[in-house]
Formats: C-alpha cells, sequence, structure tokens
C-alpha cells in the first residue's frame, strides 16, 4: 500500500482535532458507504468538501458520471470545521501585489471571481432550499489600532473602485453604540459576504450532488493514481478501485506531496483553531456591549476572526500551532482562551466548552490555484483558498466543472486562478518557514 506523504504530525490528520467541534453537533457524520471493489465513471473526484462537492454537484446536473473518494465522511476537513465566513478573499496578496504580478485588468478580474463566488454561494443556498442559519450583512473588520482606522479611510475609494460598493466606517466613538463594544478603534463594513453553518452548507451540496446522480464513498482514502495505457486513470483506495477518464484533487489543506508527486510542496498546511462559548444571556450580551451579529475580524496579521451566531454563542478563531501534539493543541486552547477575555472582559466567566483545529491552505504565490495538472492529461486541482475556503472553495469547484467538461465557463476565470503555483522551498520541510513568518507577523502587528 502506497503511504501518503503528509507533512504534519499524524494527529493533525485523525480524529482528535474535530472531536469538540460545534458543528459535529449540528450536523452529524452520516452514513457514506466505503468504496467496495472496482467501478468506472467519467469522472473521479478526490475529496467531499466545498470544492469536490460543488464540482460534483455541477457535473452531475450535466448528466456526467461521477464518483467522489473521501478518506473519512464528507466535510470531515476543513469544509465542517471552519469559521462559517462566505466573503470576499481566497488570496493573502493584496490587490496590489496582484496587480503588480498579473496586471491591472487581471487584477480587477479577480475581484470580480471574490464577488462571483460570493454570489455562487448565496444563489446555490436559494435555488436548493438549504437552511444555513444565515447572518450578518456583509463582513465586518475592526481596527488593531488607531492608524489602522486611518487606513481604512484611505481604503474607501478602492474598494469602492474595486468591488461597486461603498464601505460603511464606524469611528471609534460610536463602536459601542452599534455593539462593537471592544478593544477596538473604528470598524469597516463591506457589504458583501453573509455567516453561515458550513456544515448545514456542505451537507446540503452534499445531498443535491448525489439526488443529481454522484455517487459519494466516505472512508475511501485514495492511496495512489495509476495511469493507464488509454490514458485514464485508476484511484485506487484499500477497498477498491475507481478508473475515469478525467479526476479532481479537491483535498486543499488536507493533500499529500505524492497523490499526485505535481501536488509536492505547492501548498501549505497551517493550523488555525476555534473555540465556541455556551450559549449566553442577553444580560451577557449587554454586559461587554457585544450585541452585533456580523462576522467580524481585526487587523492583525496574526488575526482573530469571530462572530456571534443566532444562538447567542460566540464564535472565535486564530492561528494555531507550528507542531501538532496533545500538549501544544493544550497551549493554543489556553492562548485562545486568553486573547478573549482580554477582547471582552465581561465574558470571562463564560464556558468555552467547543474547541477544534484544522488546516488553512497557503501557496508560495498567496494566490488560490483552479486548474489541471500539467504532468496528467485530465487531471486537474483546486486549492491555496487562505482562509476563505467557504465562497472561493466552492467557486473553484464550479470552475473545474466546467473546465473538465471542456466548457467555457461564464464565471470569471482570471490569471491568479490559473497560474501554476511555485513550490515552497525546503520540500517536506517547508512547515520550517512558518516559525520566522510568524515572528515577522507578531512584530508588525505591534
Amino acid at each position: 500500500m502506497t503511504r501518503l506523504k503528509r507533512i504534519w504530525e499524524d494527529g493533525a490528520y485523525g480524529a482528535a482535532p474535530v472531536a469538540d467541534c460545534w458543528w459535529t453537533g449540528t450536523v452529524p457524520p452520516g452514513d457514506w458507504p466505503a468504496l467496495e471493489g472496482d467501478t468506472t465513471t467519467d469522472v473521479a473526484i478526490i475529496g467531499a468538501g466545498f470544492t469536490g462537492l460543488n464540482a460534483a454537484l455541477a457535473l452531475a446536473e450535466e448528466g456526467v458520471g461521477v464518483t467522489v473518494l473521501e478518506a473519512q465522511h464528507p466535510f470531515w476537513g476543513a469544509s465542517g470545521r471552519n469559521g462559517g465566513f462566505c466573503c470576499l478573499g481566497g488570496a493573502k496578496a493584496s490587490h496590489a501585489e496582484i496587480k503588480a504580478r498579473f496586471g491591472e485588468s487581471e487584477a480587477r478580474g479577480f475581484a470580480r471571481a471574490e464577488m462571483a463566488a460570493v454570489d455562487h454561494v448565496g444563489d446555490l443556498i436559494a435555488r436548493l432550499g438549504l437552511d444555513v442559519d444565515r447572518h450578518s450583512e456583509g463582513e465586518t473588520q475592526l481596527a488593531h489600532r488607531p492608524r489602522d482606522f486611518e487606513a481604512m479611510r484611505a481604503e474607501v475609494d478602492e474598494t469602492r473602485d474595486l468591488y461597486g460598493v461603498t464601505p460603511t466606517l464606524t469611528p471609534p466613538e460610536e463602536l459601542a453604540q452599534a455593539g462593537f463594544r471592544g478593544p477596538f478603534h473604528g470598524a469597516t463594513t463591506i457589504p458583501i459576504g453573509f455567516a453561515l453553518n458550513p456544515r448545514k452548507y456542505a451537507l446540503g451540496l452534499c445531498r443535491a450532488a448525489e439526488a443529481a446522480g454522484a455517487v459519494v464513498h466516505g472512508q475511501s482514502a485514495v492511496t495512489r493514481i495509476e495511469t493507464l495505457p488509454d490514458g485514464s486513470y485508476r484511484l485506487h483506495t484499500d477497498t477498491g478501485s475507481v478508473t475515469a477518464e478525467k479526476f479532481i484533487v479537491a483535498t486543499n489543506g488536507y493533500s499529500s506531496d505524492n497523490l499526485p508527486d505535481w501536488m509536492g510542496a505547492r501548498y501549505l498546511p497551517t493550523q488555525s483553531s476555534v473555540i465556541v462559548t455556551r450559549p449566553m444571556t442577553n444580560d451577557e450580551l449587554a454586559a461587554q456591549g457585544w450585541t452585533s451579529r456580523q462576522m467580524c475580524y481585526d487587523t492583525r496579521h496574526l488575526l482573530h476572526y469571530f462572530r456571534l451566531m443566532p444562538d447567542n454563542r460566540m464564535l472565535m478563531g486564530m492561528r494555531g500551532g507550528l507542531r501538532h501534539s496533545p500538549g501544544t493543541e493544550a497551549q493554543i486552547r489556553a492562548m485562545i482562551r486568553a486573547d478573549f477575555e482580554k477582547m471582552f472582559p465581561a465574558w470571562a466567566h463564560v464556558e468555552t466548552p467547543h474547541f477544534w483545529s484544522g488546516f488553512v491552505c497557503v501557496t508560495r504565490d498567496l494566490v488560490p490555484y483552479a486548474g489541471p495538472i500539467p504532468e496528467l492529461p485530465g487531471g486537474f486541482a483546486a486549492f491555496g483558498y487562505h482562509g476563505n475556503g467557504v465562497s472561493m472553495g466552492s467557486y473553484a469547484g464550479r470552475l473545474l466543472a466546467d473546465l473538465v467538461r471542456g466548457a467555457t465557463s461564464d464565471m470569471p476565470y482570471p490569471a491568479p486562478l490559473r497560474h501554476k503555483p511555485r513550490k515552497f522551498p525546503l520540500g517536506q520541510f517547508r512547515r520550517m518557514l512558518m516559525r520566522p513568518a510568524y515572528l515577522h507577523y507578531a512584530w508588525l502587528d505591534r
């Protein structure tokens, strides 16, 4: 049996990091049978998260035969444990950086893709009639320092020009009145995007894909991709195989460097961690002065993201550790709890019974990729959403469905999404790059 070449400790890919995930209680794992024996299909998809399920749904609705192979159960990875922010994003690179590398037209094309990604998810939820606990009118960024709010003021015209909307600025003296009381120095709200329960969304995608004719298997980790003499592919699992003319790799931060070999060092999984409180009373919300249901994040490079959910639970996330072990997980849990109490001191007594972690996927070029695998005709991949996989991961899956069929997509497909990701230095040891990066970001966040 071929061993997957993953770069984190085995425990990071196991059950422990997600054992206390709040979303699991709202949507149980379900029962998707493992692949048994050998079968054939038109397109095989590795990974049943937002990307894989969007591709599966779009292909199945066009009458294409689809088989989805998931190592655990659908939406077990990042798609079932993220913060539930459907918003602009997908790249860590700024608009100015994208413009410098790809040109003005392509940078604007990426902005259009960001907006189209949010619209795609919203339209899909409406079309499928999904109840995903949707809330938040766009996304709010809170200033970590006074100078950050001045930067927000300076960016209003650029945001209006790029996205066609005018951000709402909330000066520091008005934060409490707006329900944002905390150690912040102003805010800006861009009216694009919404919050949701990511598992409810992913489950809806999975059921819709199955209803359209896709076959979804859980407990079916692909261990090898074999190229057959006729140019088709056989994807092997421990209990069977799927032969297909084309295939999609949709594993993002849970990828393997040898599945296929082209993936090696082109992605970097980094950990993110989340806590969720018990439901709070209205008096507790009033005591802190945080009553807004906006999805929020701060201006730190090592940012916090947080939102008050419909049942009065507060969700808060931040970066994870540089290693994965029970000890490092305990340390990160203590760190995020300490930051929670510093930001929301009136809630110091409020329990946070739910804690979990998972992978965010970064590329060296700091932009996502969705396109063909050059070394394998008929092979496609999408990854590198930089913490914005709800929207961009969904969008990438929909794009891949068009590419697989050879159809001209009516969705923006700018150069940043088409650009083949360069490899990180250090190969399998590329995690070592994170420590100096985190130290640098921490210094910038002073």
